[in-house]
């Protein structure tokens, strides 16, 4: 008996601790989920902390008493669109789910779109080549036209990225384009096919009889390097006397590809160094195997002339490597990162500033735009010339140094 009735009162015990600590447990969780800032340390996180309760409180008000209903995650895609909106940051930008799945699969659209490229306009994309026998070509779209809706949705106010996404579809799919033109407004439909357009390429001219090569790079995708110096062996092997690197239109790319694009032309030495708010300095320099340095060089630029292109330039210029001939580049002296987020979406934000061997950085501090590269020598074709006015005048530069 006695065994069995100690038994009984350690079995009640436990019974009777829970008994008081629930209501102190229910107590203290309320509590401390309203103050979040005074967990301890070893429960930090195990509740939300105050910023998103308040988050989640707005968006749970919003779904549950709004006139009308809204998806959750629509919410939550705007929500982050704001907060990247009040950056007031032109180049960062946020990917909802089904952008980034199109961003990511961007290397297998790359080429199946119309045929152009295209540069940031206020009213969505300017053209600024149209590729021979592609879509755009035929439907009679040139340099200097404006994209503003795709489909009938508006471009103006998106990011590039996001404004090319619009335009761009598996080959085969129609895209009706509205263009401002000279004032006026016009309707196109297209069918997206796939353009092959190579990075690089290069053509031996005669100018007062000397040859000089000139290799035009499109953009600083990957491998760009190792299109470009193979047409540079050729023309040099063509018996080329100098060269011109046209970088017009080009919007940049991958800035370790602009570092390898410098070392073709630079032996040794700095050719751009990054720095961000949490990511240490550092300087990239040349890699070694540049072409003999007493082969002249201009680089050919212009106002959509960008990004890594613009690194490129300034480190040539900086160095007193080539001559730079064209117009005021971008002014671009930021760089970005995609971070995934756990929705399917991304953020592309701006993390860092680069600067040019000298010091410089081309941007106008932080993320506004900037004067850019100030050519050596200013040249500029008319927009629809026949005539390549900016390319003359790099082949006349050239020539003057050639020994």
């Amino acid at each position: 008996m006695t065994s069995v009735a100690t038994a009984r009162s350690k079995t009640q015990a436990p019974i009777i601790v829970l008994a008081v600590l629930l209501p102190v447990v229910l107590v203290a969780g309320i509590w401390l989920g309203g103050h979040p800032q005074d967990l301890p340390g070893f429960l930090d996180g195990l509740v939300p902390d105050h910023d998103t309760h308040v988050i989640n409180q707005a968006l749970d008000d919003i779904q549950h008493d709004y006139y009308r209903s809204l998806p959750r995650g629509q919410l939550v895609n705007s929500s982050i669109q704001g907060m990247v909106a009040r950056l007031n940051d032109r180049f960062s930008t946020y990917f909802s789910p089904s952008e980034y799945r199109a961003y990511l699969s961007e290397a297998d659209l790359r080429f199946s779109g119309i045929g152009t490229e295209v540069a940031p306009d206020p009213h969505g994309l300017r053209v600024t080549a149209v590729y021979d026998n592609t879509p755009a070509a035929r439907a009679g779209i040139r340099t200097g036209d404006v994209v503003v809706s795709a489909n009938g949705q508006s471009l103006a106010g998106l990011s590039e990225a996001q404004a090319t996404a619009r335009i761009k579809g598996q080959p085969g799919t129609p895209v009706v384009l509205r263009i401002r033109r000279s004032g006026g407004l016009l309707v196109k439909r297209l069918v997206r096919a796939t353009v092959t357009v190579p990075l690089v390429a290069s053509q031996l001219h005669q100018f007062h009889g000397l040859k000089l090569g000139v290799t035009r790079l499109a953009a600083f995708d990957p491998g760009a390097h190792g299109e470009l110096r193979p047409a540079i062996d050729r023309l040099l092997s063509q018996g080329a006397r100098g060269l011109v690197l046209d970088l017009r239109g080009n919007p940049g790319g991958l800035v370790d590809e602009a570092r390898l694009v410098a070392s073709i032309f630079l032996p040794a030495g700095p050719i751009v160094t990054t720095r961000g708010r949490t990511q240490p300095s550092i300087t990239l320099t040349a890699t070694g195997g540049a072409i003999s340095p007493s082969i002249p060089v201009v680089v050919l630029v212009d106002r959509n002339t960008a990004s890594a292109a613009e690194i490129v330039a300034a480190a040539l210029q900086d160095r007193h490597r080539a001559t730079i001939v064209g117009t005021h580049t971008f002014g671009k002296g930021v760089f970005q990162e995609v971070k995934p987020l756990s929705n399917g979406g991304a953020l592309d934000i701006t993390v860092g500033e680069y600067f040019t061997p000298n010091g410089r950085n081309l941007g106008g501090g932080g993320i506004k735009l900037g004067a850019g590269i100030t050519p050596d020598v200013f040249a500029q074709t008319p927009p629809n010339s026949p005539h390549d006015t900016a390319l003359t005048v790099a082949l006349r530069t050239l020539a003057r140094h050639v020994k």
